[in-house]
């Protein structure tokens, strides 16, 4: 057996040793004392943390000082997330691990901080969204044939610096290409812990048909950040105004051909 080899078996056994560690100590009861200064010290790395944090990487912050397994960082966070129910903030797991956030009924005035509106998105940027969200991976080209329209890359452009949407690889066809998808960032921006907690929608193929998946990713993002979204405010970076005249008049025809509800109420998500 060559070096590399050896040094490979020896990470292995290293990792397997510290999981049965890590498992050894989940197996004990945790003495209250402990728990509830564990909680209080988690709930202070989930106020500075700029991100949402996991359990494992909370269980590497803390785990060897406490002696704690991840059961007992779920616990703590579970203790955690009773204590604070009650007041004006709440503990959420998204898609990156845990945060502590203010509940959406306080938006109204926590608004307030802020002068600056926040970004408010077209329609068509918004259709786009929920194309990828619930057709992914999908080709741009796929997405016009849908909407009817020219899809801007400034749309494109816009959800990529946003995070919401990245780029999966091509696809295996003449022209090979690219498929778009959604982010993880997407879902911790809309209190999602995976895709599976979007509401199931039958294939978009139609107007009509995506007209429903607005609706359904306004429900589904509905428990998310407040983030304006509607066809009377311009899209940022004038996502609109770079798709020609004639996509602006059959997006327009679309909408009119339509039940839907104006995309002033709608939020997007991600896929399928």
């Amino acid at each position: 057996m060559n070096e590399p080899d050896e040094r490979a078996e020896e990470v292995v056994e290293q990792t397997e040793l510290e999981v049965e560690a890590s498992e050894a100590v989940d197996s004990g009861p945790l003495d209250s004392a402990i728990l509830n200064r564990l909680e209080r010290i988690v709930e202070a790395l989930l106020l500075a943390s700029d991100t949402p944090l996991s359990v494992k990487q909370l269980h590497k912050l803390l785990g060897a000082e406490f002696e704690v397994g991840k059961q007992h960082l779920r616990d703590a966070l579970t203790q955690l997330g009773e204590r604070i129910a009650q007041g004006a903030s709440e503990l959420k797991e998204v898609s990156g691990g845990y945060r502590i956030q203010v509940k959406r009924d306080y938006a109204e005035w926590v608004g307030r901080l802020w002068q600056e509106k926040p970004p408010r998105y077209s329609r068509a940027l918004l259709e786009t969204l929920a194309l990828i969200c619930y057709r992914q991976p999908i080709t741009r080209g796929e997405i016009e044939d849908i909407r009817g329209v020219a899809v801007s890359t400034n749309i494109l452009r816009t959800l990529s610096e946003r995070g919401w949407i990245r780029e999966l690889g091509v696809k295996e066809v003449p022209g090979r290409p690219m498929l778009f998808g959604t982010t993880h960032q997407f879902l911790d921006d809309f209190n999602l812990r995976s895709l599976d907690e979007l509401p199931s929608l039958p294939e978009i193929k139609d107007a009509d048909q995506l007209d429903a998946a607005l609706a359904r990713l306004q429900d589904a993002s509905s428990e998310g950040k407040a983030m304006p979204l509607n066809e009377e405010a311009d899209s940022v970076d004038s996502a609109d105004a770079a798709e020609p005249a004639d996509a602006d008049q059959a997006e327009s025809n679309l909408a009119e051909s339509s039940s839907s509800e104006p995309a002033s109420d709608v939020d997007p998500t991600t896929v399928h």
